[in-house]
Protein backbone atom coordinates (compact mmCIF):
# COMPACT_ATOMS: atom_id res chain seq x y z
CA UNK A 1 0.00 0.00 0.00
CA UNK A 2 2.91 2.21 0.85
CA UNK A 3 4.90 1.21 -2.48
CA UNK A 4 1.62 2.56 -4.00
CA UNK A 5 0.95 5.99 -2.23
CA UNK A 6 4.40 6.28 -3.57
CA UNK A 7 4.72 5.45 -6.99
CA UNK A 8 1.15 8.02 -6.93
CA UNK A 9 3.20 10.75 -5.35
CA UNK A 10 5.71 10.36 -7.55
CA UNK A 11 3.95 10.82 -11.03
CA UNK A 12 2.23 13.83 -9.29
CA UNK A 13 5.22 15.40 -8.49
CA UNK A 14 6.45 15.01 -11.85
CA UNK A 15 4.35 17.26 -13.69
CA UNK A 16 4.68 19.94 -10.45
CA UNK A 17 8.54 19.55 -10.74
CA UNK A 18 8.76 20.67 -14.52
CA UNK A 19 6.34 23.46 -13.77
CA UNK A 20 8.55 24.58 -10.82
CA UNK A 21 11.57 23.94 -12.98
CA UNK A 22 9.99 26.16 -16.21
CA UNK A 23 8.16 28.72 -14.66
CA UNK A 24 10.08 31.79 -16.14
CA UNK A 25 9.99 29.74 -19.36
CA UNK A 26 5.62 29.31 -19.17
CA UNK A 27 5.42 32.70 -17.60
CA UNK A 28 7.42 34.45 -20.91
CA UNK A 29 5.08 31.92 -23.15
CA UNK A 30 2.33 33.45 -21.74
CA UNK A 31 3.66 36.75 -22.29
CA UNK A 32 4.12 35.82 -25.45
CA UNK A 33 0.59 34.96 -26.63
CA UNK A 34 -1.00 37.80 -24.73
CA UNK A 35 1.67 39.88 -26.98
CA UNK A 36 0.61 38.28 -29.94
CA UNK A 37 -2.96 38.21 -29.39
CA UNK A 38 -2.81 41.99 -28.49
CA UNK A 39 -0.51 42.47 -32.34
CA UNK A 40 -2.56 40.61 -34.12
CA UNK A 41 -5.40 43.28 -33.24
CA UNK A 42 -4.04 46.01 -33.28
CA UNK A 43 -2.10 44.98 -36.96
CA UNK A 44 -6.21 44.14 -38.00
CA UNK A 45 -7.43 47.32 -37.08
CA UNK A 46 -4.36 49.30 -38.80
CA UNK A 47 -4.20 47.47 -41.70
CA UNK A 48 -7.94 48.22 -42.44
CA UNK A 49 -7.73 52.22 -41.40
CA UNK A 50 -4.27 53.36 -42.86
CA UNK A 51 -4.13 51.06 -45.90
CA UNK A 52 -6.48 52.80 -48.61
CA UNK A 53 -5.40 56.14 -47.50
CA UNK A 54 -1.69 56.02 -46.79
CA UNK A 55 -0.74 53.31 -49.69
CA UNK A 56 -3.63 53.30 -51.96
CA UNK A 57 -4.44 49.59 -51.37
CA UNK A 58 -7.74 48.60 -53.50
CA UNK A 59 -10.74 48.55 -50.83
CA UNK A 60 -11.45 45.42 -51.75
CA UNK A 61 -8.07 43.64 -50.83
CA UNK A 62 -8.30 45.32 -47.06
CA UNK A 63 -10.25 42.57 -45.47
CA UNK A 64 -8.38 39.91 -46.32
CA UNK A 65 -4.93 41.50 -45.99
CA UNK A 66 -6.08 42.16 -42.20
CA UNK A 67 -7.29 38.88 -41.89
CA UNK A 68 -4.24 37.14 -43.14
CA UNK A 69 -1.97 39.82 -40.58
CA UNK A 70 -4.17 38.77 -37.76
CA UNK A 71 -4.30 34.77 -38.16
CA UNK A 72 -0.28 35.19 -39.56
CA UNK A 73 0.64 36.92 -36.46
CA UNK A 74 -1.36 34.52 -34.06
CA UNK A 75 0.18 31.36 -35.83
CA UNK A 76 3.71 32.87 -34.94
CA UNK A 77 3.12 33.84 -31.74
CA UNK A 78 1.87 30.19 -30.90
CA UNK A 79 5.15 28.74 -32.29
CA UNK A 80 7.57 30.89 -30.60
CA UNK A 81 5.46 30.07 -27.25
CA UNK A 82 5.83 26.73 -27.78
CA UNK A 83 9.57 26.94 -28.46
CA UNK A 84 10.13 28.69 -25.28
CA UNK A 85 8.97 25.62 -23.39
CA UNK A 86 11.36 23.60 -24.97
CA UNK A 87 9.23 22.15 -27.57
CA UNK A 88 11.40 21.31 -30.55
CA UNK A 89 10.66 23.51 -33.47
CA UNK A 90 10.87 20.71 -35.90
CA UNK A 91 8.24 18.74 -33.42
CA UNK A 92 6.03 22.22 -34.20
CA UNK A 93 6.21 22.36 -37.79
CA UNK A 94 5.27 18.27 -38.10
CA UNK A 95 2.39 19.07 -36.24
CA UNK A 96 1.45 21.67 -38.11
CA UNK A 97 1.58 19.57 -41.19
CA UNK A 98 -0.40 17.09 -40.08
CA UNK A 99 -3.21 19.05 -38.42
CA UNK A 100 -3.10 21.53 -41.86
CA UNK A 101 -3.47 18.34 -43.51
CA UNK A 102 -6.55 16.76 -41.47
CA UNK A 103 -8.12 20.67 -41.47
CA UNK A 104 -7.77 20.48 -45.40
CA UNK A 105 -9.56 17.28 -45.44
CA UNK A 106 -12.28 18.07 -42.79
CA UNK A 107 -12.51 21.99 -44.07
CA UNK A 108 -12.60 21.11 -48.21
CA UNK A 109 -15.48 23.76 -48.38
CA UNK A 110 -13.78 26.23 -46.05
CA UNK A 111 -10.99 26.14 -48.48
CA UNK A 112 -12.91 26.43 -51.24
CA UNK A 113 -14.43 29.89 -49.54
CA UNK A 114 -11.04 30.82 -49.49
CA UNK A 115 -9.84 30.59 -52.84
CA UNK A 116 -13.72 31.92 -54.10
CA UNK A 117 -12.70 34.80 -52.21
CA UNK A 118 -9.02 35.38 -53.52
CA UNK A 119 -11.02 35.01 -56.87
CA UNK A 120 -13.72 37.38 -56.62
CA UNK A 121 -11.29 40.07 -55.44
CA UNK A 122 -8.48 39.28 -58.47
CA UNK A 123 -11.14 39.06 -61.00
CA UNK A 124 -13.21 41.96 -59.24
CA UNK A 125 -16.66 41.02 -60.93
CA UNK A 126 -17.92 42.68 -57.35
CA UNK A 127 -16.11 45.54 -55.65
CA UNK A 128 -17.51 47.30 -52.03
CA UNK A 129 -20.36 49.64 -52.43
CA UNK A 130 -21.86 47.84 -55.46
CA UNK A 131 -25.23 46.67 -55.83
CA UNK A 132 -25.64 43.07 -56.45
CA UNK A 133 -27.33 40.06 -57.30
CA UNK A 134 -26.09 35.92 -56.74
CA UNK A 135 -26.71 33.04 -54.86
CA UNK A 136 -30.17 34.33 -54.12
CA UNK A 137 -29.53 37.50 -52.67
CA UNK A 138 -29.32 41.01 -53.24
CA UNK A 139 -28.04 44.16 -51.22
CA UNK A 140 -24.86 46.48 -51.36
CA UNK A 141 -21.27 44.82 -50.77
CA UNK A 142 -19.83 45.66 -47.84
CA UNK A 143 -16.98 43.60 -47.10
CA UNK A 144 -15.40 40.54 -49.30
CA UNK A 145 -13.86 38.06 -46.54
CA UNK A 146 -11.62 35.44 -46.47
CA UNK A 147 -14.74 33.06 -45.78
CA UNK A 148 -17.74 35.12 -47.01
CA UNK A 149 -18.82 38.45 -48.37
CA UNK A 150 -21.25 40.49 -46.35
CA UNK A 151 -24.01 42.64 -47.93
CA UNK A 152 -26.48 45.03 -46.65
CA UNK A 153 -29.68 44.59 -48.77
CA UNK A 154 -31.94 47.59 -49.55
CA UNK A 155 -34.16 47.27 -46.31
CA UNK A 156 -30.88 47.66 -44.31
CA UNK A 157 -30.60 43.42 -43.45
CA UNK A 158 -27.39 42.02 -42.61
CA UNK A 159 -26.79 39.53 -45.08
CA UNK A 160 -23.94 36.58 -45.56
CA UNK A 161 -22.82 34.96 -48.37
CA UNK A 162 -20.19 31.78 -48.48
CA UNK A 163 -17.98 32.86 -50.86
CA UNK A 164 -17.96 29.68 -52.91
CA UNK A 165 -21.73 29.86 -53.45
CA UNK A 166 -21.35 33.41 -54.57
CA UNK A 167 -18.75 32.67 -57.16
CA UNK A 168 -20.09 29.67 -58.26
CA UNK A 169 -23.49 31.85 -58.91
CA UNK A 170 -24.45 33.95 -61.61
CA UNK A 171 -23.65 37.32 -60.47
CA UNK A 172 -25.40 40.94 -61.63
CA UNK A 173 -23.69 43.79 -60.61
CA UNK A 174 -26.45 46.85 -60.70
CA UNK A 175 -23.27 49.33 -60.21
CA UNK A 176 -21.09 48.76 -62.69
CA UNK A 177 -22.32 50.05 -65.65
CA UNK A 178 -22.58 54.08 -65.70
CA UNK A 179 -25.83 54.08 -66.77
CA UNK A 180 -28.65 52.07 -66.55
CA UNK A 181 -32.53 51.60 -68.33
CA UNK A 182 -35.82 52.32 -66.71
CA UNK A 183 -38.65 49.73 -67.98
CA UNK A 184 -41.74 50.92 -67.05
CA UNK A 185 -44.99 48.75 -68.10
CA UNK A 186 -47.97 50.14 -68.78
CA UNK A 187 -51.49 48.56 -69.23
CA UNK A 188 -54.24 50.79 -70.72
CA UNK A 189 -57.86 49.20 -72.75
CA UNK A 190 -57.58 48.92 -76.22
CA UNK A 191 -60.36 51.39 -76.53
CA UNK A 192 -57.85 54.06 -75.84
CA UNK A 193 -55.44 55.79 -78.44
CA UNK A 194 -52.23 53.93 -78.42
CA UNK A 195 -50.76 56.68 -80.50
CA UNK A 196 -51.14 59.25 -77.77
CA UNK A 197 -50.61 57.33 -75.29
CA UNK A 198 -46.92 56.96 -76.79
CA UNK A 199 -46.74 60.57 -76.90
CA UNK A 200 -47.81 61.27 -73.09
CA UNK A 201 -45.26 58.78 -72.12
CA UNK A 202 -42.28 60.34 -74.43
CA UNK A 203 -43.07 63.88 -72.64
CA UNK A 204 -42.81 62.59 -69.37
CA UNK A 205 -39.45 60.94 -70.06
CA UNK A 206 -38.12 64.08 -71.48
CA UNK A 207 -39.32 66.20 -69.09
CA UNK A 208 -37.50 64.42 -66.45
CA UNK A 209 -33.77 65.88 -66.73
CA UNK A 210 -32.36 62.64 -65.32
CA UNK A 211 -33.64 60.95 -68.34
CA UNK A 212 -30.76 61.04 -70.83
CA UNK A 213 -31.05 61.78 -74.23
CA UNK A 214 -28.68 59.53 -76.10
CA UNK A 215 -29.99 57.30 -76.29
CA UNK A 216 -33.64 58.91 -76.53
CA UNK A 217 -36.53 56.90 -74.71
CA UNK A 218 -38.52 54.94 -76.47
CA UNK A 219 -42.22 53.56 -76.01
CA UNK A 220 -43.22 49.94 -77.84
CA UNK A 221 -46.40 47.96 -77.80
CA UNK A 222 -45.38 44.83 -75.76
CA UNK A 223 -48.37 42.66 -76.13
CA UNK A 224 -52.29 42.32 -76.49
CA UNK A 225 -53.86 40.52 -73.58
CA UNK A 226 -58.04 40.64 -74.28
CA UNK A 227 -59.14 44.15 -73.92
CA UNK A 228 -55.73 45.58 -72.68
CA UNK A 229 -52.10 46.63 -74.56
CA UNK A 230 -49.58 46.20 -72.82
CA UNK A 231 -46.53 49.05 -73.14
CA UNK A 232 -43.50 49.45 -72.58
CA UNK A 233 -41.55 53.40 -71.68
CA UNK A 234 -37.71 52.56 -71.91
CA UNK A 235 -35.31 55.34 -70.62
CA UNK A 236 -32.13 55.75 -69.94
CA UNK A 237 -30.16 57.33 -67.15
CA UNK A 238 -26.84 57.58 -64.98
CA UNK A 239 -27.04 54.66 -62.59
CA UNK A 240 -26.68 57.01 -59.52
CA UNK A 241 -30.07 58.30 -60.75
CA UNK A 242 -31.96 55.27 -61.36
CA UNK A 243 -33.99 54.32 -58.64
CA UNK A 244 -35.53 57.81 -57.72
CA UNK A 245 -35.71 58.07 -61.78
CA UNK A 246 -37.76 54.87 -61.90
CA UNK A 247 -40.25 55.77 -58.87
CA UNK A 248 -40.88 59.36 -60.43
CA UNK A 249 -41.24 58.19 -64.01
CA UNK A 250 -43.95 55.53 -62.72
CA UNK A 251 -45.80 57.87 -61.04
CA UNK A 252 -45.86 60.61 -63.51
CA UNK A 253 -46.78 58.07 -66.23
CA UNK A 254 -49.87 56.96 -64.23
CA UNK A 255 -50.89 60.82 -63.62
CA UNK A 256 -50.32 61.73 -67.19
CA UNK A 257 -52.34 58.92 -68.38
CA UNK A 258 -55.07 59.02 -66.58
CA UNK A 259 -55.85 63.03 -66.56
CA UNK A 260 -55.26 62.77 -69.97
CA UNK A 261 -56.88 59.26 -71.74
CA UNK A 262 -58.77 58.92 -68.85
CA UNK A 263 -60.50 62.19 -68.35
CA UNK A 264 -64.48 60.83 -69.72
CA UNK A 265 -64.64 57.81 -68.89
CA UNK A 266 -63.72 55.05 -65.91
CA UNK A 267 -61.15 52.87 -67.97
CA UNK A 268 -58.65 51.23 -65.53
CA UNK A 269 -54.50 51.98 -66.67
CA UNK A 270 -52.03 50.54 -64.81
CA UNK A 271 -48.59 51.23 -64.62
CA UNK A 272 -45.74 50.02 -63.06
CA UNK A 273 -42.11 48.81 -62.74
CA UNK A 274 -40.58 46.08 -64.51
CA UNK A 275 -40.73 43.30 -61.78
CA UNK A 276 -37.99 41.56 -63.65
CA UNK A 277 -35.28 44.82 -62.73
CA UNK A 278 -34.39 44.56 -59.06
CA UNK A 279 -33.93 48.00 -57.55
CA UNK A 280 -30.76 48.45 -55.63
CA UNK A 281 -29.67 51.20 -52.97
CA UNK A 282 -28.78 54.64 -54.15
CA UNK A 283 -26.27 56.02 -51.20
Amino acid sequence: MDQSVKEASSLIMIPVDWLLANSISIISALLVLVLGWYLARTASRLIEKTMPRAYGVDKNFVPLLSQVARYGILVFAIITALSMIGVASTSIYAALAAAGLAIALALQNTLSNIAAGIMLILLRPIAIGEFITGNGVAGVVVEIGLFGTRLRSSNGLYVFTPNQQLWTSAITNHSREPRRRIDVNVSIPDSLDIAKARKILLRVATADKRVLVDPLPNVHVDSFSGSTVAMQLRAWVATPDYLATLYSLTEESKIALTRELNAEANHQIAVAPDPNVPSPETN
